[in-house]
């Protein structure tokens, strides 16, 4: 056999295979790119010729690379601007947070932010009110909130955008007023939204490119060697992307799947079908992303039945036909898909959408799933569909008492099937998780964590959510690994010989440790492709 280029040794080797006995293994061989062999630390070290590189750390565990299965890394570099509010959770904590933005912001001439939980407002709709106290009545501001699909913005930034009066949409969509008719600054979905977000100040080229490097490479730190990326929305997306691999590989592989709105014309999606395949080195357009509905806390999710404000009544398609029609157009053309679906009735309509077609290798798979009922989840287990899923949105943002805004919208009945993880993995469907970056944050021990807790891994605050829906460790490494790759139609996702060597190295055993420890683990190495992408001090 020929000489191994890197020999990468630890205490154990999690495989992820079904069946596969990993008491034997603590060392795995990587040739150009591929595990050739794995086994024994002396059976491994034969393989050793006079260039081999020798990686070695005792105590560690050496697992597949983890997989981020929703994430916005390019498209987040628009929202995570200013600011962040992330953790504030009152009215007090919110002024707090917007005083150490404006002495941070101070001679900008916007201020932003970005990851308020609408639940910051307490019992009162979501205004500029705080903003207009804080930073003064003629200071341009805006603010994201954390679902990426709503914000704030200042009244001389509605009069700048020109956004004069309230308006709904029929997608619920628009800019929101109160009892009186006037603006409360509450911005809905990203047409109403982009109105606000084309007037701000955008980073050039180069600080665009230096600022994705060093978030990929911040994801590789926490041993993630693939991102499915569910947006192409920035122009200059792929411009970023092969501009980083002029001067070296990407930290991160990147699956990019770009968006299908009902504005989507046919020559349009004649041209996503056509770009398929299209990408570099490490970075790669594959799939497509729709939307069915929107968000529980924006009213704008679509549900069996009105939520307490009388929102969510209507899916983002009108006629829903039109989605019918354009995900078997994608599903003939060989090309998958992936379907953002929240509400209840929204879930199901893709859910019956997606069991539809017939088989024929295309794999198609709803994202996110907050609120499902028990028929829904039964046929996205026996169809094939995947499930798609967050976590720590639930942990996050969710509380077991109901007071926050997404239980209270939904009342207790629908708030009681939060994030149906458990359920949703025994119905033998395909479960893959991830962080929805920047709506969470990307960390994937935490998310892990969190997953098996119910609750929040990190502050321990707070009873668990659901806790019948948690998942074992087990479950949530299949979730980051071999399932994760399931769900991008590929049977990756283990440490076997003739895969990419992709894999971690990371200080506690992700299969028995604690959920605690879980959370806190450190990664000590990443490879993709057998080659370095993070090695800690």
């Amino acid at each position: 056999m020929t000489a191994a280029d890197t020999i990468v040794i630890g205490t154990r080797v999690r495989r992820m295979v079904a069946g596969a006995e990993d008491a034997d293994a603590d060392a795995v061989a990587i040739t150009d790119g591929v595990i050739t062999a794995i086994g024994e630390r002396h059976e491994m070290l034969a393989l050793a010729g006079p260039d081999t590189r020798v990686i070695e750390h005792p105590d560690a565990t050496i697992i597949p690379g983890l997989v981020d299965a929703h994430s916005h890394p390019i498209y987040s570099l628009g929202i995570v601007r200013g600011t962040s509010l992330t953790g504030v959770h009152t009215r007090a904590e919110l002024v707090e947070a917007l005083e150490r933005g404006r002495a941070e912001q101070e001679g900008e001439e916007w201020f932003l932010a970005w990851g308020l939980d609408p639940s910051a407002f307490e019992d009162a709709p979501v205004s500029n009110a705080e903003l207009h106290a804080v930073l003064g009545d003629g200071r341009l501001a805006y603010v994201k909130m954390f679902d990426a699909h709503s914000g704030i913005a200042s009244a001389s930034a509605l009069a700048l955008a020109g956004i004069d009066e309230p308006v709904t949409y029929s997608d619920g969509s628009g800019a929101v007023g109160d009892a009186g008719g006037a603006l409360t600054g509450h911005l809905v979905e990203f047409p109403t939204m982009e109105r606000v977000e084309r007037m701000l100040t955008v980073p050039t080229t180069a600080d665009r490119v230096v600022q994705l490097r060093a978030l990929l490479g911040e994801m590789a730190a926490l041993g993630i060697t693939t991102a499915h990326v569910m947006d192409l929305k920035d122009a200059d997306a792929l411009e970023l992307l092969a501009t980083i691999e002029k001067d070296g590989d990407l930290p991160v592989r990147l699956r990019i799947s770009p968006w299908c709105t009902p504005e989507t014309t046919d020559a349009e999606v004649a041209a996503l079908i056509a770009q398929q395949g299209a990408g570099g080195r490490r970075y790669m357009i594959e799939g497509i992303k729709l939307f069915i509905d929107g968000t529980v806390e924006g009213g704008t999710a679509w549900l069996e039945r009105p939520d307490a404000a009388g929102e969510g009544r209507s899916s983002v398609w009108e006629p829903t036909e039109a989605y019918v029609r354009r995900v078997r157009g994608f599903h003939d053309a060989g090309v998958p898909t992936a379907t953002h679906a929240i509400g209840d009735r929204g879930i199901r309509f893709t859910a019956e959408t997606l069991a539809a077609p017939p088989a024929s290798g295309v794999t198609h798979r709803i994202e996110h799933l907050e609120t499902t009922e028990d028929d829904v989840i039964e046929l996205i287990g026996r169809s094939g569909i995947v499930a798609s899923m967050q976590p720590t949105h639930c942990t996050h943002h969710v509380r077991a008492d109901g007071s926050d805004q997404w239980s209270q919208r939904l009342g207790a009945e629908r708030a009681g099937r939060a994030w149906r993880t458990g359920d949703v993995k025994r119905s033998g469907a395909v479960l893959a998780l991830g962080s929805d970056w920047p709506v969470a944050a990307f960390d994937p021990w935490e998310i892990m964590a969190d997953a098996q807790l119910r609750r929040s891994s990190l502050s321990g605050a707070g009873a668990p959510v659901g806790p019948d829906q948690a998942l074992t460790a087990q479950e949530v490494v299949e979730g980051y690994t071999t399932s994760a790759h399931r769900a991008a139609g590929s049977t990756g996702g283990h440490l076997s010989p003739g895969e990419a060597a992709d894999l971690v190295i990371v200080d506690i055993d992700p299969l028995t440790a604690t959920p605690g420890e879980l959370a806190h683990a450190r990664v000590l190495l990443t490879m993709v492709g057998g080659g370095v992408t993070h090695a800690a001090d």
